[in-house]
């Protein structure tokens, strides 16, 4: 007999409000599998099952409607999405245990009196200076006006922010090394909801990509031989991976 829980039951079981679960429900990302006489929604082994995929992905930052898109596919495979969302927590605790070093070693210089560099303090956080590119930037893209609007709010941007940016796109970059680990197609749902979480991060950082400056970024990957030896660094053929999976979301928003 399969058991089934009270939205109270479950919503005390997850951690997570009745009102969340009622959203869930409206927005078509979790409805429950039964009703009671009353009317009152129930959740069988199914639905708790789901409710455990909707918050692993979560806690990765999908937003609502990426997770909806994802697990409604017809090929969505939930052992596989488990392994997806495991090879990813993996990658963000890395990078948080990396933190927390860092840290540490500045707890243990304030309490021994001593001062760390500059190097040390921010070593965690790589040497990104999109300065470096501005020249660069110009020439492919010209004055157009994404430029100018990149312009505009990166030179409000102070160290801070680009740690921000740099965290973020870190783990969309981890998040594509496990999907082509795990052999993803460059057009799987999962794969295109990190390219989503991409170009999200472009427009908001940066300045809303067309379909075509976007596609052509992914290019860049490959036909640059900075780009690709970065990109590749990670895993021999992301920078073609990434590009593959940019030009079939570029092509929906019409490329």
């Amino acid at each position: 007999m399969n058991e089934t829980r009270t939205i109270g039951e479950v919503a005390r079981l997850a951690h997570v409000s009745v009102r969340t679960l009622r959203h869930y429900d409206a927005v078509g990302l979790l409805r429950p599998s039964a009703r009671s006489a009353a009317g009152y929604r129930l959740y069988d082994r199914a639905d708790l099952e789901r409710l455990q995929q909707v918050l692993g992905y979560r806690e990765l930052g999908f937003r609502l409607t990426d997770i909806r898109r994802v697990m409604n596919d017809p090929a969505f495979d939930r052992r596989r999405a488990l392994e997806e969302q495991r090879d990813l927590l993996a990658a963000r605790g890395r990078r948080l245990d990396a933190l927390r070093a860092a840290v540490e070693r500045t707890l243990q210089a304030i309490e021994k009196g001593t001062t760390m560099t500059a190097d040390d303090m921010f070593e965690v956080f790589g040497d990104f200076d999109p300065r470096d590119h501005e020249a660069e930037v110009r020439e492919r893209w010209g004055d157009s006006d994404a430029y100018a609007e990149t312009a505009r709010r990166t030179a409000a941007y102070a160290k801070e922010d680009w740690r921000t940016i740099k965290a973020e796109a870190d783990e969309i970059a981890a998040d594509f090394v496990a999907a082509l680990d795990d052999g993803l197609a460059p057009d799987a749902a999962a794969v295109q909801a990190i390219v989503e979480r991409h170009w999200r991060h472009l427009e908001r950082w940066f300045s809303t990509p067309t379909a075509a400056i976007f596609a052509g970024l992914g290019d860049l990957y490959v036909s640059d031989p900075r780009f690709t030896r970065t990109i590749d660094a990670a895993r021999p053929g992301l920078a073609a991976y990434r590009r593959a999976a940019m030009r079939q979301y570029a092509a929906r928003r019409g490329a």
